[in-house]
């Protein structure tokens, strides 16, 4: 069962919505669209908690893990902004305890600090301040093919620590604040307690979490992308303690919402946002062979299209299957996110954007109903 609706011209969008739960076998899930700061679509469908048969509704709150990056991104674009720090600094500048004094700001948000793992260990997962320790003092990995390599987890406290550094606030309370207030976004890094209850309940199917072969330094156990994760994912521990890479909540309307408001050049400025979309850095990531690229903090189009069709398109995808971002050139922010993660290559999210793309660009009238189209499926 779906719900929601669409604006004029995008029930195309709904159709391929209700497909991922007919043909692709989607759980639960929420996807949304604004056009030119307009709210054009938002659906919701299937079951937020398996096991208790709670359907998802449109206030269900899903974990986004890595589409945080996007926000925490925002986060430091924003101090850039008000000229509290410069992406051409050393992070060492800002947070002195760091060792490797070399990297910059921009490095450490386009994934070349060179830290990708953490030496010590991930026994305080959740304690931001022991594990950005850790990584102050850790020695930037000397193999030439980590200068270029997706920091999944630690990219979180390389950047949240930045920020309380220049700033005095975590990522998620700066965010909170200079964000999700004034923009009236239901989107947060690290969800309060009194939301718990409208969290999804996370799955994995049988073999999407893998224990890693040792068969090459580079390849080193993500904790939270191993068998018993879901543990984790699920547990009021996780949900509160506001990982700045992978510890996001929002509705799809939410995110969608964000990525409107940095197109419409609330909060931050239209320079400001196209200086994040500047690409830093492109090329092949060594674990896993395929192309990446990066603004400051922002996935960029690569091959896979993974975040649209369009060429302009930037945001940050999340493990498993969520993808946010907006297509400057259309006028379109939109986000997918569901409570089933999935293993690449993955359907879902490639066909609703592919729906939207063509929705956006078509100008067939026999496609545009005459007013709002209510979904029920």
């Amino acid at each position: 069962m779906t719900n929601g609706w669409t604006a004029p011209g995008f029930d195309r969008v709904a159709a391929e919505f209700e497909r991922n739960f007919t043909d692709r076998g989607e759980l639960g899930a929420g996807f949304a669209a604004y056009r030119d700061g307009e709210l054009v679509v938002d659906l919701w469908g299937g079951l937020a908690d398996r096991e208790a048969g709670r359907a998802w509704d449109r206030d269900s709150v899903q974990l986004i893990f890595s589409g945080t990056k996007g926000l925490a991104a925002a986060c430091v674009l924003l101090l850039v902004q008000r000229g509290q720090l410069s992406l051409d600094d050393p992070l060492s500048r800002y947070w002195p305890e760091f060792r490797a004094g070399e990297i910059t700001v921009a490095e450490a948000l386009s994934h070349q600090a060179r830290l990708a793992w953490v030496d010590a260990g991930y026994g305080d997962l959740l304690d931001h301040d022991v594990m950005a320790a850790h990584l102050a003092v850790q020695a930037p990995s000397t193999d030439p093919r980590a200068a270029f390599m997706y920091h999944a987890i630690t990219w979180g406290w390389l950047v949240d620590e930045l920020i309380r550094r220049v700033d005095g606030r975590s990522a998620g309370q700066f965010f909170a604040a200079e964000f999700a207030a004034p923009l009236d976004l239901e989107v947060w890094i690290g969800l309060p307690e009194e939301l718990h209850g409208r969290a999804t309940t996370m799955v994995a199917p049988d073999g999407v979490l893998v224990d890693v072969p040792e068969t090459d330094s580079l390849l080193r156990p993500n904790p939270l992308w191993v068998p018993g994760a879901e543990k984790i994912w699920n547990s009021p521990e996780y949900r509160g303690a506001g990982l700045a890479a992978v510890g996001g909540f929002a509705t799809a309307r939410g995110m969608a919402r964000f990525y409107s408001a940095l197109l419409s050049g609330s909060v931050l400025t239209t320079e400001t946002v196209e200086l994040g979309q500047r690409e830093i850095r492109r090329g092949i990531e060594p674990t896993w062979g395929s192309e990446i690229a990066y603004g400051a903090g922002f996935e960029l189009r690569v091959a896979g299209a993974h975040l649209g069709p369009p060429a302009d398109t930037f945001g940050h995808g999340g493990a498993g299957g969520s993808r946010h971002g907006a297509w400057p050139t259309h006028g379109i922010a939109f986000s997918y996110l569901m409570n089933e993660v999935r293993a690449q290559p993955d359907e879902r999210a490639l066909s609703l954007l592919a729906a939207l793309e063509s929705a956006t660009t078509s100008e067939d009238p026999e496609t545009t109903p005459a007013g709002l189209s209510d979904v029920t499926g």
